[in-house]
């Protein structure tokens, strides 16, 4: 005799980067890959060579196709760099100023091919949101991939005695280890929701803001307008998932952004960030010990193993993040 049928959970989350990637390798084998959503920042989309790059969206493509290199976290196991290569000849001849030889961002063959026809579709006219299907399909997944926005909003950063640059000038170019001043998302107030991001939030059981920079990859999602106030009035069905386990960044420069721009790089200080948006907040038993002052900040604390080692640690802790949504 069967039992009852499985209760069927739908899931959005707000992504950015490869700890949103991991968790969703976890969520999706957590309930059924087409109940997922993932609403993810493209505040980080950069024109190249005249390219448009969406790193974001394709990490979080790669990861869940099975592709990325996991001691890299992002692009495409086995690539060459072929077109980087060659291109070097040229930029020793480019003049002062020029970008028409710039290799400071790799991009390798196979992942050319996503970036060429992601603008070539665009140039026909079809909106970020669709490519972006286009794209998921062709690899295979079975989950919805939504940007933000099929706007332009681009996150700028405010850079110590050097005025403000671009976000990938400052991650890549610099390799973050400027210290920053201010962030911007440029464009946000003239953005709109990408269509369905609005109505996936709303419909969802659980929202989940993955472990991303809260400041530079979570913030531009929210910094769209609609999608704040679509979050916070599902605050009580809302997982936060800390990016900070014993005060650092596991990857990326979170930690340090959080402390230059004066949030309190722990656990704590992501759950001021996130108290408006999220009922509940997971963090790593590294930081066990926080428990209490996060929840002075008014949110519910769950203790799990955040630090995801490989698929079955993603899997673990998406099973953590979905048991605290429903206590």
């Amino acid at each position: 005799m069967r039992g009852p049928p499985p209760v069927r959970v739908l899931i959005t989350a707000l992504a950015g980067g490869v700890g949103a990637a991991r968790l969703l390798e976890g969520l999706v084998r957590a309930v059924p890959p087409a109940d997922v959503t993932a609403v993810v920042n493209t505040g980080d989309d950069v024109v190249l060579h005249g390219l448009h790059v969406s790193p974001d969206l394709d990490t979080v493509t790669y990861t869940l196709a099975g592709v990325v290199p996991p001691e890299r976290g992002w692009g495409i196991k086995d690539e060459s760099w072929a077109a980087m290569e060659a291109l070097q000849r040229y930029g020793r001849v480019a003049p002062a100023g020029s970008e028409a030889g710039a290799t400071w961002f790799r991009l390798g063959d196979r992942d050319l091919a996503t970036h060429l026809y992601r603008t070539r579709r665009l140039a026909e006219g079809a909106r970020l949101s669709t490519v972006a299907a286009e794209v998921a399909a062709a690899w295979g997944l079975e989950l919805r991939l939504l940007p933000m926005t099929d706007g332009r909003v681009e996150t700028r950063m405010t850079v110590a005695g050097e005025g403000e640059i671009g976000f990938q000038d400052y991650f890549v170019a610099r390799r973050h280890a400027v210290a920053v001043t201010g962030v911007r998302f440029a464009g946000a107030d003239r953005a709109r929701p990408a269509p369905g991001v609005l109505e996936a939030i709303s419909a969802a059981d659980v929202v989940v803001i993955c472990p991303s920079n809260p400041i530079v990859s979570i913030g531009p999602i929210l910094a769209v307008p609609g999608i704040a106030q679509a979050v916070a009035d599902r605050r009580e069905d809302t997982v936060a998932v800390s990016p900070i386990v014993a005060g650092q960044a596991l990857k990326g420069p979170a930690a340090r952004l959080m402390a230059e721009l004066g949030h309190e790089a722990s656990v704590v200080g992501v759950a001021r960030l996130y108290a408006p948006f999220a009922a509940t907040v997971v963090v790593d038993e590294a930081d066990a010990g926080l428990r209490a002052a996060v929840e002075a900040v008014g949110l519910r604390c769950v203790v799990a193993r955040a630090v995801m080692r490989g698929v079955e640690g993603a899997t673990v802790l998406a099973g953590a993040v979905l048991a605290a949504a429903r206590p």
